[in-house]
This record gives structure tokens, sequence and C-alpha cells, in this order.
């Protein structure tokens, strides 16, 4: 199994915040699990086309969210997601928050802005990104 991981060029969310928040995603609805090991920096900047700081960054920013620990000698691990977070419900949530939103017409884009938006008001630090359109993208292999 495969996920795909997106950098849209033409956005004008930052890199490293695209790629931050998809990882998050994965790692949250559990698709990314406990002990995997994600590509090493270089290797994902190289496969994205991006600077190798804009990968160290999303790394640091998901290390300190607690979603991965990143070790000398082997790399970037995910770290399970607090054990409070029911994902069942949350996943629900989001799948009705998509529905809605397309049933009023929007796009994918006007959807991701709107949880952009709404994240950058209850967390300043914290933004989301749209990931469509121009740009490159990874299959991250799992162990699935």
């Amino acid at each position: 199994m495969t996920l795909t991981v997106r950098i849209d060029t033409t956005s004008a969310v930052p890199h490293y915040e695209q790629l931050r928040s998809q990882l998050a995603a994965l790692i949250t609805a559990g698709t990314l699990t406990d002990g995997e090991r994600l590509p090493t920096v270089r290797a994902l900047a190289h496969d994205l086309g991006i600077a190798p700081g804009t990968v160290s960054r999303t790394y640091r920013d998901l290390e300190a969210a607690g979603l991965v620990v990143s070790r000398r000698r082997v790399g970037t691990l995910v770290t399970a997601p607090p054990a409070a977070l029911d994902r069942a419900v949350v996943t629900e949530a989001a799948r009705r928050f998509v529905r809605l939103a397309r049933d009023h017409g929007l796009t994918d884009a006007e959807v991701r802005d709107a949880v952009a938006a709404e994240l950058v008001r209850s967390t300043a630090p914290s933004h989301e990104g749209g990931t469509s359109g121009r740009g490159r993208q990874l299959e991250l292999p799992t162990s699935s």
C-alpha cells in the first residue's frame, strides 16, 4: 500500500505547511501507524522537489505536536496519537463536513481554505493548506 503526499507549487500555503498537514492527517487517522519510519529529510525533499530545510521544519513541527519522534541513526518514527482522540468520531465529522460543503457547491480548494481559516482562528501557530493543483507528489510506502 502507498500513500500520496502532494505539494501544490501554485498554492500560497507554504510547502512545509502543506506537507505537515498531510502527514499529520495520515498519522491522526491511523493510516501511518505507531513505529512506522518516515523517509529521511533528504530523500523526501528530493522526491518532492523541495528544500531539505522545508522537510526538516515539517518534521520538527510534527515532533512538537507529538506525532513523530526523531532519533539519530534511526530516523523519524510515527508515534501513536493521543489515546483520547476518537478517530472514528473525527473521521465521521470530516465526512459530514465534506458532504455539506459539496452540497453547497464548494470546490476542494474552498473546503481546504475553510478548514485552514478555522484552524488559524483556533490555534494561531497552525495553518492547514490546500494540496490540489500543479506540483510534485510522492507515494509513501507503508508497512500494511
